[in-house]
């Protein structure tokens, strides 16, 4: 059996970031495809969050080896503040070098045939391209969105140091992956001198076993028709997600008595920025049909996207290029979907080829309140459209771990 070293920071028992499920299904997924996964993370005092639990969703058969790491504004801070310098790439550096120590070791003992490496930590590429330029190893960096834009990162320095792994990065490594049509032309149109075949798309998908077991464990009853549930379940940024003209549709539909707290409940799931948004829903009167509630455990969040009467999708079109792994959650869920969103992204085309129509701009407050309104009375009635199955199973994280290793293949052929 051939062996891959997945050099990724988010890894069980981290919690919150939805890079975990993708590196956590293929190191799974991989051993039906003659791929041992060996991974190389951090301690687990660098999390930001953990969650104990998710421990015992690592596979028995695959090794994980733990490199020091350190949280610079956590373990580096002097009275509440840090030098940027010690956060550069990311406040993770101090694991490049534990990682490559670790990942020496390892390479010593196990002899991978190749190396992966996952965005969104610089840091993560650093210890591949080290590793890989030391040892000789092929090595995959899988980039999944953009690392950089012309804004992003928004610290000036930052950002150059990320541009420059980001070089460095495409020229060492033999494949990089992205998770979109419009990140990878990104690439293209950005080192035009790079073959076309280097830039490869593996998308994010949803974990077909992780929902059989939530419908096998719990049933699925019939919930009473008043009132109607909407969920968004994740962050939302305060532009790329930006709720507020939605929270504006929501109180103009309340004032013409469209919407009450009677028949309708929206649930924003682990939203982020809860105090700034809990005042504008206050301010507007939607306090009793808007609620904030906190993070739950991964399968306890798949539950409720079962189990609602509608999913909530907000993308704005500054990110058409980028597709929210949640997407493909909601997918899999199979309820009616109201998508906040530009048409012509990426978000919106995978809407459209499982049938989901039910798409208004994020920014436009006037499209918004008749989508809205529409889309509750479908649900109402009974027509709400919902994903078309056919089309969601292409979305599987096992389907994308058998592309994942058809490339892995091709490498060391």
């Amino acid at each position: 059996m051939k062996k891959l070293l997945m050099i990724a920071f988010h890894y069980p028992p981290s919690f919150g970031s939805s890079g975990i499920q993708r590196t956590l299904t293929f190191s799974r997924e991989l051993l039906n495809h003659h791929w041992q996964p060996l991974i190389l993370t951090a301690h687990t005092r660098a999390y930001p969050r953990i969650l104990p639990p998710s421990l015992s969703e690592i596979p028995q058969a695959v090794p994980v080896f733990r490199a020091f790491a350190l949280d610079s504004s956590r373990h580096l801070a002097f009275r509440g503040s840090y030098s940027k310098w010690l956060a550069i790439p990311d406040r993770w550096v101090s694991w490049w070098l534990g990682g490559v120590y670790v990942g020496l070791q390892i390479i010593r003992k196990h002899q991978p045939d190749v190396l992966w490496s996952t965005y969104p930590l610089a840091t993560a590429h650093l210890i591949g391209l080290t590793l890989s330029s030391l040892c000789r190893i092929p090595w995959i960096a899988d980039f999944r969105d953009s690392m950089t834009e012309d804004n992003y990162p928004t610290d000036p320095t930052i950002r150059k140091a990320c541009q420059i792994i980001e070089r460095m990065t495409i020229k060492r490594c033999q494949a990089a992956v992205f998770t979109t049509p419009g990140t990878r032309r990104m690439y293209a149109d950005r080192f035009p001198s790079v073959p076309s075949n280097k830039l490869v798309i593996t998308g994010n998908g949803y974990d077909e076993e992780t929902f059989h077991a939530i419908e096998k464990a719990f049933v699925l009853t019939n919930r009473s028709k008043t009132p109607l549930v909407l969920v968004h379940s994740g962050l939302l940024y305060t532009s790329e997600r930006n709720p507020l003209p939605f929270f504006s549709s929501l109180a103009d539909l309340k004032q013409r008595q469209i919407i009450s707290r009677s028949n309708l409940k929206i649930i924003l799931r682990a939203s982020g920025n809860e105090e700034f948004y809990r005042s504008h829903v206050q301010n507007l009167g939607i306090d009793d049909i808007v609620l904030f509630e906190c993070a739950v455990p991964y399968q306890d969040a798949l539950h409720e996207m079962l189990h609602c009467d509608g999913l909530l999708l907000f993308q704005g079109s500054s990110c058409n290029h980028q597709i929210p792994a949640k997407l493909y959650e909601y997918l899999r869920a199979g309820r009616p979907i109201f998508a906040l969103t530009d048409p012509r992204g990426d978000t919106a085309n995978v809407l459209a080829d499982a049938g989901i129509r039910t798409i208004v701009p994020l920014d436009c407050k006037e499209q918004i309140m008749h989508g809205l309104a529409e889309f509750l009375s479908l649900i109402s009635e009974g027509h709400a459209p919902i994903p078309n199955k056919m089309e969601v199973i292409k979305h599987s994280r096992q389907a994308r771990t058998a592309e994942f290793a058809k490339l892995l293949d091709s490498i060391v052929e």
